[in-house]
């Protein structure tokens, strides 16, 4: 079986799913140029574990979560269904515990938007079975690496990895602009973007680990 790419989805608000932008027409043909996997697993950053041990989703059924507010209402009533795979989590809880990473299983828990907006974009038949393992904000980044190194493996097990969340987040500063989907980016944002881009392009491990003290506008 040959090893799927690993990826990192810097996606706007949930109200993507309604606009006619860019990035959406780009989320949406990317289903169909990676194909079908396996199953994804997906790191979000709306799913913490802060400090507590790495929760990793085996619902079977997993629900639709809004964890949003002060958006269109059809929002609140589009659903992702796709299945959980709880053999998949199991092994997952095994294979860190196994390197070390605490781990257990979450029964109950469904699929935030960082998860379901995105997906319903780049799989909207919602076929494709879906586990969902946590971040955890008290850690470093060098841990996440370490986190990341573990799940790898799972790509040539026939599993889409994707990291959800934003490359930039300053909502203070977006809320007071409320710019336009299709809006320039602000020079502060292109500056560093641009220079995450380098470092992953030339494989820079350190600056990408230290990215918020070493990139332009990081803090």
């Amino acid at each position: 079986m040959v090893s799927l790419p690993s990826l990192f989805i810097s996606h706007g608000p949930p109200s993507l799913l309604l606009e006619d932008a860019s990035s959406r027409s780009f989320l949406s043909s990317l289903g169909n140029l990676l194909g079908k996997p396996r199953a994804i697993v997906l790191l979000s950053a709306h799913h913490d574990s802060r400090g507590q041990p790495i929760r990793v989703t085996s619902n079977p059924s997993p629900p639709t979560i809004y964890d949003f507010g002060g958006f269109d209402s059809s929002l609140y009533e589009m659903q992702y269904s796709a299945p959980g795979y709880p053999s998949l989590a199991r092994s997952l809880v095994a294979t860190l515990a196994s390197s070390g990473i605490e781990a257990i299983e979450d029964p109950i828990r469904g699929f935030d938007h960082g998860a379901w907006m995105p997906l319903k974009l780049m799989y909207p038949q919602a076929d494709v079975p879906v586990v969902q393992v946590s971040l955890d904000s008290t850690r470093s980044p060098r841990w996440h690496y370490a986190l990341g190194h573990v799940l790898r493996r799972y790509r040539e097990d026939g599993c889409l990895l994707i990291g959800s969340g934003s490359a930039t987040h300053n909502l203070n500063e977006f809320f007071g602009r409320s710019p336009g989907v299709n809006e320039t980016p602000p020079k502060w944002v292109v500056e560093f973007t641009d220079w995450l881009a380098e470092q992953v392009l030339s494989h820079d491990q350190l600056n990408l680990l230290n990215a918020v003290e070493k990139g332009p506008h990081g803090k």
